[in-house]
């Protein structure tokens, strides 16, 4: 097998994956900074002869996979593949493989550190003190950036998947209590508490979401559920901004109706107008999508494909986590 990887992928888990398929080609897409596109992947494909891809952001749409219906399988080292025609690759029997949780770890401390630079009016702080305000013998800054502490809050989270229970993992040894909410999964940790969605916004001191983008989660999250909020709450978003109305949540940021939101994810990106409104406002924490970057989780995301193509192809599991289109067993053998 000759495998085309266009992920950034560590030199260890190439050598892996050489070791095990045979030929190695990479052509990582940071090399030309932007991901490769339909004609540059199906160009790219051609040229390398490659009879299956390992992929990060680049346009795998279904022209590139009708262009190589036989590839032996498409890796995608991300959590959610939405930049692969998953329909069409199982049409042509193709697994498809993610990585999902590469980036739990990192989004966790992002969370965290968002979350105590929040509570702490750490920003306002710094901008006072860059500003030259410190005046001899004043107390200022004691008594006008004085915040509080995680210990002690109830953070609910809004999906309880692999992110999720990281930071649970970490936050519950300030110690925090943790609520949850998943139709679909349930927690063995006594710790955690499952509870209805209602309950999580309404008894949270902190309402994190994370949520995956399908035609259920789209727009779930609107008034009513923001309406529940603590006057003192704080919202978090480090998923994606579609399932959040917005329109809602600015309404509450604007009115004091909560005390602020940590935004990650925008509807919009770059955003517009009323993204801005929600991005300047002095009681929201913004940040560019950058939950997830660190150089790490691209050491994780190489080592999770290769455990899932390992326990495929050589171990002969089909109940691999990482299989996004189980269908595919049934349409054809690879």
């Amino acid at each position: 097998m000759k495998i085309l990887i266009t992920a950034p992928y560590h030199d260890k888990a190439q050598q892996a994956l050489k070791e095990q398929f045979g030929e190695i080609i990479y052509k990582p897409w940071k090399l030309q900074e932007r991901a490769y596109n339909e004609g540059e992947l199906i160009a790219l494909l051609t040229e390398t002869g490659a009879n299956a891809l390992i992929t990060e952001h680049d346009h795998v749409t279904a022209a590139v996979i009708e262009a190589f219906p036989d590839l032996q399988f498409i890796g995608v080292c991300r959590g959610t593949p939405s930049n692969v025609a998953v329909a069409t690759a199982t049409a042509k029997g193709i697994p498809v493989f993610n990585t999902p949780a590469r980036n739990a770890q990192a989004v966790a401390e992002m969370f965290i550190a968002n979350l105590i630079n929040l509570l702490r009016n750490t920003f306002e702080g710094v901008a006072w003190l860059e500003g030259e305000h410190w005046e001899a013998g004043a107390h200022t800054s004691y008594l006008q950036f004085k915040g509080n502490e995680i210990a002690g809050k109830t953070i609910g989270m809004v999906g309880f998947g692999a992110v999720g229970q990281t930071i649970a993992n970490l936050v519950r040894h300030f110690p925090a209590e943790i609520l949850y909410y998943d139709p679909f999964y349930t927690s063995e940790e006594p710790d955690y508490k499952k509870v209805s969605l209602e309950d999580i916004f309404r008894l949270s001191d902190v309402v994190s979401i994370h949520l995956p983008v399908t035609k259920e989660t789209e727009g779930m999250i609107g008034e009513e559920l923001i309406g529940l909020m603590k006057k003192d709450a704080i919202f978090v978003n480090t998923a994606r901004a579609v399932v959040v109305q917005r329109e809602a949540l600015l309404s509450a940021i604007e009115s004091n109706a909560i005390r602020g939101a940590i935004l990650d994810v925008f509807d919009h990106e770059p955003p517009d107008a009323l993204d801005y409104r929600l991005i300047h406002h002095k009681n929201v924490l913004a940040t560019p999508h950058i939950a997830g970057a660190t150089f790490e989780v691209e050491d994780h995301h190489a080592d999770i494909m290769n455990k899932a193509l390992r326990g495929f192809y050589a171990e002969g599991n089909r109940n691999v986590r990482q299989l996004v289109n189980r269908d595919v067993l049934s349409a054809k053998t690879h």
